[in-house]
């Protein structure tokens, strides 16, 4: 043991072995490399990062070595908050604002925009569009998107612009100096998207995601409520003019050859696009250097039957390249045929290059519901890798019918277990692990692709996922894709109509909810009804992990690491954290210094993983559920680096909900 006369003054640490064991045992402050604040500025222009989707960012302030000294540098409460209740659905605050220079722009659930001090984050200007919330079940807004016309001086009126999509089905372009409409675009300052549309039901038709902007075109899907009906408002992709706001072209996803004559609606309204088509509801990334725009695409109405479609679904559950001027498809690659499982395209295509065995390839990576990771020349829309048509059982119900194969990539391999049986139930007590037992038995599952059942079936990976919105993180450098994804079984039945009919007339509630949502198809024989395979104490009844964060070689399409993410601290009985992986909605950011940041999990955390081995660096407790993606930039004006996340909640997840964004930095000094 050593003894130490007390210093007097705090001494500095010497590169002197013994003296800095000395300074060690008396407790000396840790002194590390100083901050540089100097560095290169960065942004975060685009809802992926770039609109390459690949949320990558130069920013390298933040370190393996200091991350875990972040500290929250600000708070700001958009003040747009609904707690769920029997009345009425909560918000999902699934926002990834976006930065240009020093100011920071987002959205609320409500559809305001906010801009602010992106050091500070005091609020500089919000616009309300006043969305007439009829019939709105998710009150989401994933983000805006920013263009600058380079045709007038900076600082000219509307110069700068933040354009929003609505829950109500328009596009507004703002001025993103003072928050105001720009009088030049299309008619005051917004277009209506339900123009040509037809019949739309109360909140069935609108948008949930920022529009793609490359040059000065403007591209934007839309969302489609799932379920509905039939005859369901039909996704059609338009351009438009992002100075005039004219429309430039549409793309109606119908098969080759076929294409829609203008029909008079129930109302007398004009019907340009044809109905029921696949929409495109996700975010789409774009590639300049090629003028092409990829679209991830949902299903073609309703999601469970798909009888009477004829061929309608052909751009299903697809990514399809489109040419940036005329909007014609140039490829397009389906990861589901015939798709009566809702395994639709959720994520952001993400764009890398490929090292060939006869040089760079551009690629694009394509991640899915069903845990599968598509490589595809983005040229082409051929795979890197080999994928393989297996066959799919083949007896659902009177009427429907199916492809006889379905797509499975060989690498990277699935990300998501594609088996689950009985003994694998899992429980805290001999008790629900019973019941889930017993839950499993009476469900038929014979794989993902188990035909649609009267009777009830398991889905296994569940309409949630697999992989989600929160689409992939890219390091073009260390050739490594990032994604998380959750693992949890459903539980589905088709309801014959006459029974479905029964339960309304009997006053029953259909209203949907995490555990259980009654959804009516209508047009077709059979209506639904699904929800997540819980046991009696609200826990997954598939075992563990239900979620995961992964890192995939882009080069070997092999899997370099796995880890479960996040812990059941918010969803077990007593706050139990067990380090089990939980599902997660929302996705992952990674950083030159070899970082990657993910909140997204419903513990209510934001962490840090090291990118090369997966290891958990540090995180930090969120005052809500953490359901978006981060993002991260470097101040002009104090040259610190911020990784920023919208902390909300997710109104259909039961995570914690709130209405702040929360800035995360280094300290001045370590």
């Amino acid at each position: 043991m050593f003894f130490f006369k007390p210093f007097v003054l705090k001494p500095a640490c010497f590169p002197l072995v013994s003296l800095f064991i000395l300074l060690a045992a008396l407790g000396c402050e840790r002194v590390g490399d100083p901050i540089d604040f100097s560095g290169p500025v960065s942004d975060w222009r685009h809802y992926g990062g770039g609109i390459d989707g690949t949320r990558f960012s130069t920013s390298s302030q933040i370190t393996k070595s200091n991350v875990d000294q972040l500290e929250v540098a600000w708070t700001y409460h958009t003040g747009d908050l609904i707690v769920t209740s029997a009345e009425e659905y909560g918000t999902s605050f699934q926002n990834t604002p976006i930065v240009v220079g020093d100011t920071l722009f987002g959205c609320s659930p409500f559809n305001r925009v906010f801009a602010l001090n992106a050091e500070t984050g005091d609020e500089l200007w919000t616009y309300d569009p006043e969305i007439d919330f009829d019939g709105v079940i998710l009150k989401i807004c994933r983000g805006v998107s920013y263009w600058r016309d380079t045709s007038v001086a900076a600082g000219t009126e509307c110069a700068e612009r933040i354009f929003l999509g609505t829950l109500d089905a328009r596009m507004i372009a703002l001025d993103a100096q003072t928050g105001e409409t720009c009088s030049d675009f299309a008619d005051d300052g917004q277009v209506d998207l339900a123009d040509g549309i037809g019949h739309r039901l109360p909140g069935e038709y609108g948008v949930t995601s920022p529009p793609l902007i490359m040059g000065n075109t403007l591209v934007t899907g839309t969302m489609v409520l799932d379920n509905i009906r039939v005859d369901a408002p039909g996704g059609v992709v338009r351009a438009y003019d992002a100075r005039s706001g004219e429309q430039l072209w549409s793309w109606d996803p119908l098969p080759p050859g076929q294409s829609h004559i203008e029909t008079t609606g129930p109302d007398g309204e004009s019907v340009l696009y044809h109905r029921g088509t696949t929409n495109a509801w996700s975010i789409l990334s774009g590639d300049e250097e090629r003028g092409l725009v990829y679209v991830p695409t949902g299903n073609t109405a309703p999601d469970y039957f798909g009888a009477g479609r004829d061929g309608l679904d052909y751009y299903s559950s697809s990514v399809v390249a489109l040419d940036l001027k005329t909007g014609e498809p140039v490829w397009n690659f389906q990861t589901v045929h015939h798709d009566v499982w809702d395994y639709d395209v959720p994520a952001q295509p993400g764009l890398f290059e490929f090292q060939g065995q006869e040089g760079p390839i551009p690629a694009l990576a394509q991640v899915t519901k069903l845990g599968h990771v598509f490589l595809l020349d983005r040229e082409t829309g051929e795979p890197l890798f080999p994928v393989e048509e297996r066959p799919v059982p083949q007896d659902g119900v009177k009427g429907e019918f199916f492809s006889a194969t379905q797509p499975f990539p060989t690498r990277p391999p699935p990300i998501h277990p594609t088996d689950l049986t009985p003994e694998e139930a899992f429980g805290i007590t001999p008790w629900d692990r019973a019941d889930c037992r017993k839950k499993i038995e009476e469900l038929r599952y014979d794989g993902p692709f188990t035909p649609p059942q009267v009777e009830g079936w398991m889905g296994y990976p569940s309409y949630f996922g697999g992989s989600n919105w929160g689409s992939v993180a890219i390091d073009p450098d260390r050739k490594l894709l990032i994604t998380n994804t959750s693992q949890m079984a459903s539980r589905l039945r088709l309801i014959p109509r006459a029974e479905f009919e029964a339960r309304l007339s009997g006053g029953d509630s259909v209203e949907g909810s995490m555990l259980e949502s009654w959804e009516p198809q209508m047009g077709t024989p059979y209506a639904m009804t699904r929800g997540f395979l819980m046991s009696e104490w609200g826990l997954p009844c598939s075992p563990p992990p239900w979620g995961t964060l992964l890192a995939i070689d882009l080069s070997t399409g092999e899997i370099r690491w796995q880890r479960p993410l996040g812990t059941t601290a918010d969803l077990a009985p007593f706050g139990l954290a067990l380090p089990l992986g939980v599902p997660s909605q929302g996705g992952p950011i990674a950083t030159e210094s070899g970082l990657v940041f993910i909140a997204a999990t419903m513990d209510d955390y934001l962490r840090a993983f090291d990118i090369e081995t997966g290891d958990e660096l540090w995180k930090s407790r969120l005052p809500a559920g953490g359901q978006a993606t981060p993002l991260t930039y470097r101040s002009r004006v104090n040259g610190k680096q911020y990784v920023v996340v919208a902390a909300g909640g997710h109104a259909l997840m039961n995570t914690t909900p709130g209405d702040a964004v929360v800035a995360f930095a280094l300290p001045d000094s370590l």
